[in-house]
């Protein structure tokens, strides 16, 4: 059992808890992830690590409450265990060499982000983050972008925080100001991902985004994270999750991302009712 040593609410739908898991956090680097289950009986989720503490033996997971999984996590509190804490799994992000670099993020992606930004920041690269939100109320870890940023561009779509815009405006202003970057890293939304390099394609950027499509085992049996990069099928889990984005299929991963809507939809249905009923 893993027990939750920390639990915060980063804002109304995301939420961040610490887990005791020391064998995972004397092995977890940047770019990796878990599979979790709350229950015996709950859904396998992955999750990309937000953070992780060597000495304390903790690994810190960001999440949004959007389906029935992470609403019964979400259930749980400090003191409380989950049943199942997978990892690390996938190819850690490669950061070795890099002298200054563009990290992109978007929504609840900022908290994948932030750890690559935090790596990058230690080994001495000049990091520019741009961090992008619908509004105000779902701006997450600013502080912590600011501890390891040289520069830190805010964007909300409405304007309400930092700057209005989307985070290609910010980043593109960047490039025309003559910044030079060895490398573009986007995670975020898969729409966001797709345009970010679109763009530095068009600036001849090198990007790398993270994919986190549909993920059942972790370790590339089910063949369900399957992709298709640079016209080869890829599978997310053990060949990633970070893919040059100039060679990614953005459309066929955001078709295949809609497939279990409905499912997702009756399972944070059955969940409420599941709560509702617990309340009462």
């Amino acid at each position: 059992m893993y027990k939750i040593v920390r639990k915060k609410e980063l804002n109304p739908t995301v939420t961040l808890m610490e887990i005791e898991a020391p064998l995972i956090a004397k092995k977890a680097e940047p770019g990796q992830f878990i599979i979790f289950r709350a229950m015996e009986d709950s859904e396998r989720v992955p999750l990309t690590i937000a953070d992780f503490d060597r000495e304390k033996g903790t690994v810190t997971i960001i999440y949004q409450i959007v389906g029935g999984a992470t609403m019964e996590l979400n259930g749980l509190n400090e003191g409380d265990s989950l049943h199942d804490f997978v990892g690390p799994l996938g190819k850690p992000s490669e950061t070795e060499g890099l002298k200054k670099v563009a990290v992109v993020g978007g929504g609840v992606g900022c908290a994948i982000a932030y750890p690559i930004a935090k790596k990058l920041h230690n080994l001495g690269c000049e990091v520019h983050s741009i961090v992008g939100f619908r509004n105000k109320d779902l701006v997450i870890l600013e502080d912590e972008f600011n501890n390891v940023s040289d520069k830190l561009c805010m964007m909300t779509d409405d304007g309400s925080y930092g700057t209005k815009g989307l985070v290609t405006n910010a980043l593109e202003e960047l490039i025309k100001e003559g910044n030079q970057y060895d490398e573009v890293i986007a995670i975020g939304p898969v729409i966001m991902m797709k345009f970010v390099s679109l763009l530095t394609k068009k600036y001849n950027i090198k990007t790398i985004v993270s994919m986190n499509p549909i993920m059942i085992d972790g370790t590339g049996m089910c063949g369900g994270c399957r992709l298709t990069v640079g016209g080869k099928t890829k599978f997310a889990c053990v060949d990633g999750p970070d893919f040059d984005g100039h060679e990614v299929d953005f459309d066929e991963a955001m078709h295949r991302g809609t497939m279990y809507r409905d499912f997702e939809t009756h399972a944070r249905e059955a969940s409420c009712n599941l709560l509702n009923k617990e309340v009462k």
